[in-house]
């Protein structure tokens, strides 16, 4: 943040150091109008500025979004894949991979996505995917197909896990601090300028002014509502996980 301040203030000063340089020209002329040469230019600059704020900020979290929940359902192939694959195992070690597999998905879709919402996940779940992985590797190969079998479910439960991770990581993922500053503050002047420049709004005036000012502070809380993938406008919700539950009922030994 300090190399923000310190960038806006090098700014004025060449701003200022400008002015004092061109005064002593001859061919430059006093501009005090609103609509002059230098509101025109500044009023211009600022609207652009904001819409480039604004539009990243739109932008950074709508492709956050839409990856996070690609990779929701990534994840959850991934559970079903690893669901398929321990129903080859001797029994009881298929059922009771199968029942691990079902809870982390309960799990997955209750309590640990509302623990989304503050960008961490459950302890809980690391847990149960490294115990799953544990029980299928201390499993006994009595020839190559057994052996086979085993490796196919350790390598489904490692890619739930790589799934796993990308997802505390879009859990974590947000748009830099300075950018929504940025919003906010171009969004700001854009609203005082016609004071800042010395305009004097009477009458009718005031309302295009105000409507543009509602709707630009519209537009800012969308972008601080849809900072997070999890909350907010585009959340993420557990809908890969949910529908997840009946193709599991129709994988052998599911039911």
């Amino acid at each position: 943040m300090l190399f923000y301040v310190a960038a806006a203030i090098c700014a004025i000063g060449v701003v200022m150091i400008a002015a004092l340089l061109f005064r002593r020209l001859d061919r430059v002329t006093d501009d005090a109008q609103p609509d002059g040469p230098t509101g025109g230019h500044a009023g211009a600059m600022l609207s652009a500025l904001f819409l480039l704020a604004f539009a990243i900020a739109i932008v950074v979290p709508w492709t956050t979004s839409d990856s996070a929940r690609a990779n929701t359902y990534v994840e959850s192939q991934a559970v079903a894949e690893a669901y398929w694959a321990a129903s080859q195992l001797p029994a009881p070690a298929a059922a009771r991979v199968q029942a691990g597999l079902r809870e982390y998905v309960d799990l997955v879709r209750g309590r640990e996505w509302r623990m989304m919402a503050d960008g961490r996940l459950s302890p809980e779940g690391w847990r149960r995917l490294e115990a799953l992985r544990r029980d299928v590797m201390a499993l006994s190969a009595a020839d190559d197909q057994a052996r086979d079998d085993r490796d196919a479910v350790t390598d489904r439960i490692e890619e739930i896990t790589a799934a796993r991770r990308q997802r505390a990581m879009d859990a974590k993922a947000a748009p830099p601090p300075g950018l929504l500053a940025t919003t906010v503050g171009t969004g700001i002047a854009v609203v005082l300028f016609p004071f800042l420049a010395g305009a004097r709004p009477r009458g009718m005036t005031i309302v295009p002014l105000a409507l543009m000012a509602a709707m630009l502070g519209l537009g800012v809380y969308l972008t601080f509502d849809i900072q997070h993938a999890f909350t907010g406008g585009l959340a993420v919700g557990p809908d890969a996980f949910t529908e997840l539950l009946p193709e599991l009922d129709r994988i052998p030994g599911g039911s």
